[in-house]
This record gives C-alpha cells, structure tokens and sequence, in this order.
C-alpha cells in the first residue's frame, strides 16, 4: 500500500457519525500505524483521533452554522443533543 496521506485521512473519517466513530478510529489508527510520529499525514491523524473520540460521546460533528439555544422549548426532550465540540460527559 502507498504511504498514507492527509486525504486518506479525510476519506476514511469524512462520513463519520457518533454511531461508527468507534470503528472509525481504530481503523484510523490502522492507517497510520507504522508513519513516525512527526509525519504529517500522522500529526493530522492524531488529531482526527481526537474529534472521533469527541464526536463518539456527541450526536453531530456540525461545528458550523448556530447551536439552538438549550432554553428553547422542548430542548430538554431531546434526548443527544451534544455535538463533537461539546460532547456529553463520559460515565466513570
């Protein structure tokens, strides 16, 4: 297999959703596996690890456009309503 790239990164993890982020870091963690850590395409990996791990305790990975307001009407039957940015706490 060629050397992984930055865009490997991105196709890998650019359909991710809370339900597979799991799955998807560890094969994440696969592609990269054997680059030095200082490699670029491994840097950026790394910190895509971070967003899945984020994005698995969340319900979006939208980091654009506005939040609804938790004041709002009925945003307390909602039941995930965390984003990757401000995933729910983990459970101990």
């Amino acid at each position: 297999m060629a050397e992984p790239t930055r865009d490997d990164v991105d196709a890998l993890i650019g359909p991710a959703t809370p339900h597979f982020t799991f799955q998807l870091r560890a094969r994440l963690r696969e592609l990269v596996a054997d680059l030095p850590a200082e490699h670029p395409a491994r840097v950026y990996a790394e910190e895509q690890i971070e967003l899945l791990d984020r994005l698995g305790y969340a319900s979006s990975k939208a980091e654009q456009g506005g939040q609804e307001s938790r004041s709002k009407p009925g945003w307390a039957e909602i039941p995930s309503s965390a984003t990757a940015s401000e995933p729910l706490p983990r459970k101990q």
